[in-house]
């Protein structure tokens, strides 16, 4: 192909792939559903433009920095803090569901198939993987709870890495000049070299963040192009050591940077995010040319059957079993069970055995594993990731949000604790400066005059549980109060008065009202006659909490607060007890009885106040 023609073809896959991403924000649907679209018509399937040879011996190395990029950024943003949000659900998932994806999927194939164990499980290893090139952009659009997101990521990032090492070391027993190695050895020898280079890039690259002038003036730019150096140099170098080792070191560069105090962290979050995106483009429009369509038609109707036990048979089982005796609601369980698609990584990593099984003159068996992986890959991604937010909506997985009209200093104040508390923030702006300041401080925004209603249904007033009117405009924070209330039923308006005259108007008019004077005179009184108190509230959020919920548990109703107290955490107190009324709550004595329907404030440190509201409400 001549270089001029090469140069347009990626460029316009690279503004396909922006377009993608931006008709992907505004319809509220994973990119990656566009982007397999788009390869499909490009690709051999559709207008054969974009094939296997286009870009000759290049496309595997290409593909496999692409991989390198999304790894690496998937396992940056993975932070402990999360992990320990679901931490014997998520190590489960990597463990038992592995196993049960691994067993069941091999199962599957050798009865639908009828080929060897071997190749069987292969096949099964390679779709163990579910991978950050997909869960991430379904998750970017779908705001899950912490807990589910958190499980989620985890698996994709640790399930990549184990399944592309299995199932090398496994293809090595199918072919037979390499059926006598020791499969064990292989998979720790591979896995080990991977964690080593991976802690020694995240290493060296750290020593230079922290211990290098990197030049004052560019030293964002420097640390943002050196992190990304680091990713593709562990990559590289773990793969020439041992084949399908730089997957397990990218991961372990990226958690072990993105949990270390790296200076301009935020930086290199938003610059690998924007790269991540431009080469999931890339690679989900190349994972199309690589597509053989004989492939595809040796597997047929019986691809198709495995494909759907693995959807729906081996997923749902391995989510609920991993997922048993932990904090996860049903329905979340259900959302974690129908949202589980196969990546990138299994596509590369078959096409390099399909090349391998051809030229042994096994060729059935290279049509079997080549069309069952890739059509695991595109039915899981194109179904899974396109119904994830409507899945969400009917089980009511998306957590209720928090919408502040006001994206100014106070609007932000407040968008801060309240994202530190785990709460769904989104900020309504209508200054285009202000919102984008907003942004640049990580802050879900859009843009739009927050006075009008298709802007608050945009930012999700069908489905919020506070709606705060926080502008420097008392008229229009009445307005925006009034239409939460009218059009949109939500469930806690709050309105803040710039003018301390207005406080009684508003009040009238049945709207919960802040005035902004008196907060202030409330504050300096509290320095002043309570500071102990004061400052711990002015931390809550970082440390402690103070938490209002309804109770739920018929296992505490009916109960005196001398029981309940002692079922709580340590370092969870019972404050305030109120019935269904924020106005005539009390302090309650050991032998207040809690009744359904009551509102409980849990006051304590942070982690044990979300443990209380677990117990006090588990839905």
């Amino acid at each position: 192909m001549a270089e001029s023609t090469l140069l347009l073809l990626v460029a316009g896959i690279i503004a396909i792939g922006v377009l993608a991403q931006i008709l992907a924000d505004r319809l509220q649907v994973p990119a990656i559903v566009f982007y397999i679209v788009a390869g499909l018509v490009l690709g051999r399937p559709g207008l054969n433009i974009v094939t296997g040879e286009t870009f000759g011996g290049a496309l595997s190395t290409v593909v496999g920095f692409a991989v390198a990029i999304i790894v690496f950024e998937g396992a940056f943003h993975l932070k402990i803090e999360r992990i320990k949000a679901a931490p014997q659900a998520a190590l489960r998932l990597v463990t038992v569901g592995a196993v049960v994806a691994l067993a069941g999927t091999a199962v599957a194939v050798r009865l639908v198939f009828g080929v060897s164990w071997n190749l069987s499980l292969v096949i099964g290893s390679l779709l163990v993987a579910t991978g950050p090139t997909v869960v991430t952009p379904i998750l970017s659009i779908v705001p899950v709870r912490d807990r589910v997101a958190t499980a989620l990521e985890f698996e994709g990032i640790v399930n990549d890495v184990t399944a592309a090492i299995l199932a090398v070391v496994f293809f090595q027993t199918v072919l037979p000049e390499t059926a006598g190695n020791d499969i064990i050895r292989g998979f720790v020898v591979r896995l080990g070299v991977g964690l080593l280079f991976g802690i020694v890039v995240a290493g060296v690259v750290y020593y230079l963040l922290r211990y290098v002038d990197l030049s004052p003036g560019d030293a964002p730019r420097n640390a943002r192009l050196l992190v990304l150096a680091g990713a593709l140099v562990a990559f590289a170098a773990a793969n020439f050591e041992a084949t399908e080792a730089g997957v397990a070191a990218t991961a372990t560069a990226g958690f072990l940077l993105g949990n270390a105090d790296v200076p301009y962290e935020a930086e290199i979050e938003a610059f690998k995010g924007d790269l991540t995106l431009l080469v999931l483009a890339f690679v989900f429009i190349g994972l199309a040319a690589l597509l053989d369509p004989g492939a595809l038609a040796e597997v047929g109707l019986g691809g198709l059957a495995v494909v759907a036990v693995i959807a729906l048979v081996i997923r749902p089982a391995l989510v609920f079993l991993s997922t048993a005796g932990d904090r996860f609601t049903r329905q979340e369980r259900t959302f974690m069970s129908l949202v589980g698609p196969r990546g990138i990584i299994p596509a590369s990593v078959a096409t390099l055995f399909a090349v391998q099984l051809q030229n042994a003159n096994l060729v059935r068996e290279a049509n079997v594993l080549l069309g069952t992986v890739f059509l695991a890959i595109l039915l899981t991604a194109v179904f899974e990731g396109g119904l994830a937010r409507h899945l969400a909506r009917y089980l009511n997985v998306i957590p209720m949000r928090v919408i502040i009209v006001g994206g100014g200093r106070v609007g932000r104040s407040l968008a801060e604790r309240l994202e530190n508390r785990g709460e769904n923030v989104v900020i309504v702006e209508e200054d285009e400066s202000v919102a984008q300041a907003a942004r640049n401080d990580g802050y879900t925004v859009i843009i739009g005059d927050g006075t009008d209603t298709e802007v608050l249904r945009e930012a999700g007033a069908d489905n919020a549980k506070t709606v705060v009117a926080a502008t420097g405009d008392d008229d229009a924070n009445l307005l925006v109060a009034q239409l939460s209330s009218s059009k949109f039923d939500v469930e806690k308006v709050i309105a803040r008065a710039n003018n301390p005259d207005n406080v009684d108007a508003f009040e009238d008019l049945g709207v919960r009202t802040i005035s902004a004077s008196m907060a202030t005179a409330w504050a300096i009184d509290n320095q002043i006659e309570r500071p102990a108190i004061a400052h711990w509230m002015t931390d809550v959020g970082r440390t402690g909490d103070v938490q209002e919920i309804e109770v739920t548990n018929e296992k505490i109703a009916g109960k005196p607060v001398s029981e309940v107290g002692p079922m709580l955490p340590d370092a969870c107190l019972i404050a305030l007890v109120g019935k269904g009324d924020y106005t005539t709550a009390e302090v309650p004595g050991p032998d207040y009885v809690i009744e359904l329907g009551d509102h409980v404030t849990l006051l304590g440190q942070r982690e044990s106040v979300r443990e209380g509201m677990e117990l006090v409400n588990p839905d």
